[in-house]
């Protein structure tokens, strides 16, 4: 057995991995590596093979270990998991057993504060899980008024985006807004936290680190490169955190796992088989347990599904919301 990381204990570990269902032989992704939780528990099972994947090198290089203790079991690779298909392909593997994706910001960024994650750290304000791109300070220096509320609004679901996008703007005036702590401090002169609430500038922060990141756009890709490379049979466990994930994951399982096209009205149009067999008609969540000992794990989701033999559904369109690269360019 390959010793767990005290580091990362992942929120519905167990679950996910179970959903998986891995066994000798068989070849799995694991989408979001992070501390490596789910790979060890994946490697726990004798004669598997792993492709690990995240766009944070200091992950990656955290997983060096695990490499070495998993005689050849175990590859690493830096990249966005939106192009796990691809990964595959370079590593040798048309096809895989199973793919597990724990989805947005882990622990261990959270808890560093050069990384700027955080409003509970002051740091930099940066929130890129990977080495390249803006900065969440280039986001608020470059985006106009508009995009800012949008942003704010639909990737935070704050209902108080505009006062917040107002007053960056007129912050950034004075001085550019460089520090998670400076943010902070102006989203909380328009948000007005209460005792028992989240603090005023979650919402905001979860939307700029969303938005840095594309993870919605990232998420959605993902998803389709994993039916493209699952294996008749093979599995698909996704674990998020807030509802605008939860409802991604949803809307593509449910989508695929129902015939679709063809109609009284349109008859002559061919019908597209379910490409998903669901295996969670509702989410799994965290137990008591679990939730005493992660508060975290208060809001995670689970949902997994096996892949049918049918063929891949067409790609889904992406959705109209604000664009980092619209926006960096200032159209």
């Amino acid at each position: 057995m390959i010793a767990a990381d005290p580091r990362h204990v992942p929120v519905l570990g167990r679950e996910a991995v179970a959903m998986l269902s891995p066994h000798a032989g068989g070849v799995y992704v694991d989408a979001t590596f992070g501390a490596g939780g789910y790979s060890r528990a994946i490697l726990d099972v004798a004669g598997t093979r792993l492709i690990g994947i995240d766009r944070d090198r200091t992950a990656i290089a955290g997983g060096f270990d695990l490499v070495e203790r998993s005689a050849g079991r175990l590859t690493l690779v830096e990249e966005r998991f939106s192009n796990l298909a691809d990964v595959c392909a370079a590593e040798g593997f048309a096809a895989v057993d199973g793919v597990v994706m724990d989805v947005g910001v882990s622990s261990m960024q959270l808890d560093e504060a050069g990384r700027g994650f955080s409003f509970r750290l002051d740091g930099p304000l940066d929130m890129r899980m990977g080495q390249d791109g803006p900065t969440a300070a280039d986001v608020i220096a470059k985006a106009a008024e508009a995009e800012l509320a949008d942003i704010i609004y639909i990737f935070g679901e704050e209902r108080h985006s505009r006062g917040v996008a107002r007053a960056i703007v007129a912050a950034r005036k004075n001085a550019p807004i460089t520090t998670t702590r400076a943010l902070a401090d102006i989203v909380a002169g328009v948000v007005r936290g209460k005792p028992g609430e989240i603090h005023p500038a979650t919402r905001t922060f979860q939307a700029l680190r969303i938005f840095v990141n594309e993870e919605l756009d990232e998420l959605q890709a993902a998803l389709a490169a994993a039916e493209r490379v699952l294996k008749p049979g093979g599995r698909l466990a996704v674990v998020s955190f807030h509802s605008l994930e939860d409802r991604i994951v949803k809307t593509f399982l449910n989508e695929r796992g129902r015939i679709s096209g063809g109609s009284r009205h349109l008859p002559e149009l061919a019908q597209t088989a379910p490409s998903f067999h669901l295996l969670t008609r509702r989410p799994v969540t965290p137990g008591e347990a679990e939730l005493a000992a992660n508060p975290r794990a208060r809001s995670a989701k689970l949902r997994a599904a096996e892949r049918t033999e049918a063929a891949a559904h067409r790609a889904d369109d992406v959705p109209s919301w604000p664009k980092l690269a619209d926006v960096m360019r200032g159209g």
